[in-house]
């Protein structure tokens, strides 16, 4: 009877062991139109429900976002694609045209070059 349950309580343990071990990955994306706080909370609020995301910053001062996924729900390609479908460009993705259009004033100047002059 003891051995039995120590059986159960080692499979037990084995099994929220190999549970916890997901692994996880982290990338800093350039996204040059997060240059507010409407495109930092934009960017982080759809990411952070995405399937696999753990964690989501928007740094506004260097226009990045760093992402840390669990690799076997997500990949970085499907984590670029969704920040474009939100209307920011991810990387080398271009942002979702539809999207970008629904985006506030403040999140369309991507450079400080592009305000119109008066």
């Amino acid at each position: 009877m003891k051995k039995s349950l120590l059986i159960i309580f080692a499979l037990f343990g084995l099994v929220l062991f190999a549970a916890a071990q997901k692994t996880t990955d982290k990338a800093v994306i350039k996204t040059p139109a997060a240059q507010c706080d409407v495109c930092k909370d934009k960017i982080e609020k759809y990411l952070f429900r995405s399937q696999g995301i753990t964690s989501v910053k928007v740094d506004i001062k260097k226009r990045t976002t760093t992402v840390t996924w669990i690799k076997d729900r997500t990949n970085l390609e499907n984590i670029k694609t969704e920040i474009a479908n939100i209307g920011f460009d991810a990387d080398d993705v271009t942002a979702e045209p539809s999207a970008y259009a629904k985006l506030p004033p403040c999140c369309k100047n991507t450079e400080p070059s592009e305000k119109v002059k008066e």
